[in-house]
């Protein structure tokens, strides 16, 4: 929910007088920490159970929101939208599609990941007109309030209705033969998650992955998803409209990430991941040309290509994350999570200070496409290894 700082920005530019940066670096914690919770939060679901962790995650998510209406300083909006926010966030995260894709599917896992990261990216895009009419409409204090009341309302259908494993319900995993038997709590989450990935990052494969997920984050959450529409709004464009585009790119989303998962299943992920990022960044090198004030054919088109690209790149990350780490892979991912929010938070940083700087963000635009062929690049290095499990030994 660190979206909310992106309606919220003109009002804070007014109300507070911080500058983009100061605003960039809140949003800068909130992702970092996004990232950083996955490996710990995918832990503590195999020791305490998915349903925990998610509904107190979305308590906290309610608290740092919540707390917000009586911020008067930045340090309070690096503190509630920064680290309460982005704990909360970052405990559910990938992390539980990772975790779910590993417990209830032995088959169609790259269509399920697709599915559930869709539904976690673009609910995020499509919540953000809501709050962009709410700001307007009645000020940024309503929004931050409703946000907060919007996730303790999920927390009773989470605890009632999410179950921890099949085995809760008398079912065997989506396309296994056997029952599975829930297992044992595994004690230790933070030793665990260190553990792991304290294995992972003595193989190749990990430090490609992490290389490649952080472009991915630099160049969707840190970049288009917190500045486009300040972006936008310098070329006059009205926030509604370019927070609308934003969800448009939400709705392109769920085909673009559900049709990846699909493809996943069937064809090799290193190549995917690599077109992937390199029509992604060729779409970033246009982009400077097509902002305007009002909404153009070229720029819609620049959106649907964006929207169908914009996590498409998360199911077969998970799938080499499988095949390389086996039972360890949720953590794994986790921690390739987390580089992809640290490249995230640094664009959203980096990238209000280079507007702060330049003037514009086109020199950002440029940068990231260029990022985003070196992602491609490395993706094809990515080699096929025996399964190995990274916390082993």
């Amino acid at each position: 929910m660190f979206l909310l700082t992106v309606p919220c920005a003109p009002n804070f530019y007014h109300e507070f007088g911080w500058s983009r940066g100061t605003i960039g670096a809140a949003v800068s914690v909130n992702l970092a920490l996004y990232g950083l919770t996955a490996p710990f939060a995918a832990a503590l679901m195999d020791r305490f159970g998915i349903r925990r962790v998610v509904a107190v995650a979305l308590t906290v998510i309610a608290l740092g929101s919540g707390l917000t209406v009586w911020m008067t300083t930045a340090w309070q909006l690096w503190l509630c939208w920064g680290l309460l926010v982005g704990l909360g966030s970052g405990s559910m995260a990938l992390a539980f599609a990772a975790t779910v894709t590993e417990r209830w599917f032995t088959e169609r896992r790259g269509l399920v990941s697709g599915i559930l990261t869709a539904a976690s990216a673009s609910g995020q895009l499509i919540f953000l007109p809501v709050l962009s009419w709410t700001v307007q409409s009645h000020g940024w204090r309503p929004a931050a309030v409703t946000v907060a009341l919007a996730a303790l309302a999920v927390v009773p259908l989470v605890w009632l209705l999410l179950r921890d494993h099949p085995a809760d319900v008398g079912v065997r995993p989506y396309g296994a033969r056997e029952f599975t038997a829930r297992p044992e709590p595994v004690p230790g989450a933070a030793r665990r998650a260190l553990t792991v990935l304290s294995s992972a990052v003595r193989t190749a494969p990990f430090w490609l992955l992490a290389g490649t997920f952080a472009i991915c984050g630099a160049s969707t959450n840190g970049l288009i998803q917190t500045h486009f529409v300040p972006a936008a709004h310098d070329h006059g464009m009205p926030i509604t409209t370019a927070a609308s585009l934003l969800a448009v790119i939400g709705v392109f989303d769920v085909v673009g990430t559900i049709a990846s998962g699909w493809f996943t299943d069937r064809f090799e992920p290193r190549r995917l991941l690599a077109v992937y990022y390199a029509l992604r960044g060729v779409s970033l090198l246009f982009l400077p040309m097509l902002l305007a004030p009002g909404v153009h054919p070229p720029m819609v088109f620049f959106i649907v290509f964006y929207g169908l690209d914009w996590v498409a790149t998360v199911p077969p990350t998970l799938a080499l994350c499988r095949e390389q780490y086996g039972e360890d892979s949720a953590i794994v991912f986790g921690w390739v999570l987390a580089s992809h929010q640290v490249g995230a938070a640094l664009v959203a940083y980096l990238g209000g200070a280079a507007r702060d700087v330049f003037g514009s963000y086109d020199v950002v635009w440029y940068a990231s496409g260029a990022l985003c062929a070196a992602a491609a690049l490395m993706a094809l290095v990515i080699r096929r290894r025996p399964r190995v499990r990274a916390g082993s030994g």
